[in-house]
């Protein structure tokens, strides 16, 4: 390898901007710090990191159990928990301790993330608890909005973990509070319909995903234009309505 110019590529490498408008972010983030200053030295990132993925597959797994027996719903919720911590402390750890690799960070998570999600739809689409379109329907959604995010963040140098009011955290929380309800029931009735409980949210989280991936790569997609006009156009500018900015991990 050419020393000089992987240190010329690190050199040149600079974090995308973090935005995190999530309900729960300022919370969570002053959680995760206090958790981060009292870690033992022991816990690494990467350890944190495999946490949050083998949390994620056993989840999907404990899905898949469901649907012999509804308690595993209960191993669910704390495959979340588990995945929400090892998921969220990975990178504010490596910050509190100021050992950041951002390109590695940015790279693995997120592959974790695509691997993770997988497991996570597959186990739900065996559990019986909704049927497989429902669940291939939230997973290529999913996947369409975390494809967007990571194009935002190599061209608008932005990388934006939540949608609105939503991101990874409040999923989980709505996610847990649907394995309470299938602990009672796992139907639902709508407009005098009985359907599966998950059909129903699994249908409208799909939707509100492919729409949101619609309107915000439309959105990007103006950004980059203006910023980028045909030759003899002036650049344009748009107000960027986002502020919450942090670092990359």
């Amino acid at each position: 390898m050419n020393t000089n110019s992987a240190t010329t590529s690190d050199a040149a490498f600079a974090p995308a901007r973090r935005i995190n408008q999530a309900l729960t972010a300022q919370m969570e983030k002053r959680f995760l710090q206090w958790m981060a200053e009292r870690a033992p030295r022991w816990v690494s990132s990467d350890q944190l990191t495999a946490l949050g993925l083998g949390a994620q597959i056993g989840a999907g797994v404990c899905y898949a159990l469901a649907r012999y027996d509804r308690r595993a719903l209960l191993l669910v919720i704390l495959c979340l928990a588990l995945n929400w911590f090892g998921d969220s402390m990975d990178g504010t750890l490596a910050r509190v301790r100021q050992q950041q690799r951002p390109r590695y960070g940015f790279y693995v998570d997120h592959m974790v993330d695509i691997f993770g999600s997988v497991a996570l739809m597959c186990g739900l689409g065996f559990s019986g608890l909704l049927h497989w379109q429902t669940a291939m329907a939230m997973l290529v959604a999913f996947l369409l909005l975390s494809g967007e995010s990571y194009l935002a963040t190599y061209t608008l140098s932005r990388f934006e973990l939540s949608q609105g009011l939503f991101g990874p955290t409040e999923i989980r929380i709505l996610l847990i509070i649907g394995n309470l309800a299938l602990l009672h029931s796992p139907y639902s009735t709508l407009f005098g319909h009985r359907m599966l409980l998950f059909d129903l949210g699994g249908t409208i989280a799909a939707a509100g995903m492919f729409g949101m991936a619609i309107m915000v790569g439309a959105r990007h997609t103006a950004q980059l234009y203006c910023q980028e006009p045909l030759h003899g156009e002036g650049p344009l500018h748009v107000l960027d309505p986002l502020h919450v900015q942090e670092p990359l991990p």
